[in-house]
């Protein structure tokens, strides 16, 4: 592609005044590897369910995740077919080296924060590249008022461009961009991905826990027991036959909630230890890796755990609205603050912040027509980006497609 004067004249800036060499995290893996950037924790959760939905159909596609001000690892973390990486310094010498490495097959840029480096020496190599979710006011940057065409020219670069609303649309019409390339596709969000369950665990602990009232504490930290106890001692008053369900964020801490449920001389049992509850029972440890689905599905209340520990970032909350579970979470949720304010407008998902409170969150959605309201509520805002998300997954296996056969 021919470089605009702006184009030309800023990477020729960047190449004199940014310093930085790239060394990537790890090897480039074999077979069709897609670059997503996320501009925000909200498109990281929604460029991995988008890989999960493209790998039901190309089992050996990777994704190469990056991003420049948000945290990655932690939410790539077990997935052996994610690579998380940060983004190099925005100079030409840089991106060529970091695309030498990769060699991705396909680039879809979220948000805005355009490298103009690194997406060039992409649309020069005849890189694919998709710009997904955006809207007029991250098209630029406050250095960029120097090169007035320098937007116009990387947005050219891409072969497809999906934005928010018409005023984006509008804007880039103005602008130059060919009306062909443009979509108004709306947000992309993350959603709800359904997570595997033994449906013969399912059937059992269903028609065990048949007209008991039943509720779920997911990803519990540690120093979050004693809360939750004390709130289902209150619920238990209400609803003599209320069970709660327990989910450690990290099983190797089992000894610890054992230790805790030993000392409130509540009547649990151990699911790692094959016990099964009784008409007794007051809390089941659910102390296996990878069952939590099973767990959404029996309780149609779930607190989201390490979310009343400072520190913690809470936990996601698309995993019970996937399930049809009501969403009740505490106030330290940074990690996931945008997607429990869009549940939260909804009526979907409701802060607690004691034991009093968590108590009278519980007992107000006990009754079945309550918890599935809000259960509903939370799926419907789940799903808004279903759509886009088979939009961007059609666009990618076709063009993988064109590749393979070419």
């Amino acid at each position: 592609m021919s470089r605009s004067l702006g184009l030309a004249t800023y990477l020729a800036y960047t190449r004199r005044t940014t310093a930085g060499s790239y060394t990537p995290m790890a090897q480039r893996p074999s077979g069709p590897l897609v670059w997503a950037h996320a501009s925000d924790q909200t498109h990281i959760n929604a460029l991995l369910q988008l890989l999960e939905r493209m790998r039901g159909q190309r089992p050996v596609l990777q994704m190469l995740l990056s991003a420049r001000h948000t945290y990655v690892d932690d939410k790539a973390a077990g997935w052996d077919h994610v690579h998380p990486e940060g983004l190099p310094a925005d100079s030409l010498p840089v991106a060529e080296r970091f695309l030498d490495h990769w060699r991705p097959d396909f680039l879809l840029w979220t948000g805005g924060d355009l490298h103009a480096a690194l997406i060039t020496a992409a649309s020069e190599r005849g890189i694919p590249m998709a710009l997904i979710d955006i809207e007029e006011d991250n098209l630029g940057k406050p250095g960029w008022r120097w090169f007035p065409d320098l937007p116009d020219a990387l947005l050219r670069c891409f072969d497809a461009i999906m934005v928010r609303d018409e005023a984006t649309k509008r804007h880039l019409r103005r602008i130059g961009v060919p009306g062909a390339r443009i979509a108004v596709t709306g947000a992309l969000l993350d959603g709800a991905m359904p997570l595997p369950c033994v449906e013969s665990d399912r059937s059992e602990l269903s028609r065990i826990l048949l007209g008991r009232p039943v509720w779920l504490a997911a990803m519990l930290h540690e120093d979050e027991l004693d809360v939750v106890l004390a709130a289902h001692r209150q619920i238990s008053r209400m609803a003599l036959r209320a069970i709660l369900v327990i989910v450690p964020r990290d099983p190797a801490r089992t000894p610890v909630f054992r230790a805790g449920l030993e000392q409130s001389g509540l009547r649990f049992v151990t699911w790692s230890q094959d016990e099964i509850p009784e008409e007794t029972t007051q809390v089941v440890l659910a102390d296996t890796q990878g069952e939590l689905g099973l767990w959404y599905r029996l309780a149609p209340i779930s607190f989201m755990g390490s979310s009343l520990v400072s520190g913690a970032h809470g936990s996601d909350p698309n995993e019970p609205a996937a399930h049809g579970s009501a969403i009740l979470y505490g106030p330290n949720i940074r990690r996931y603050l945008d997607s429990y304010s869009r549940f939260a407008q909804s009526g979907a998902a409701r802060i607690v912040r004691d034991e009093n409170t968590l108590a009278s969150a519980v007992n107000s959605l006990i009754p079945p027509d309550k918890s599935a309201a809000m259960a509903h509520a939370a799926w419907e805002v789940a799903s808004r980006s279903a759509a886009l998300t088979d939009r961007i997954a059609d666009l990618v296996q076709d063009r993988l497609d064109q590749q393979e056969a070419g």
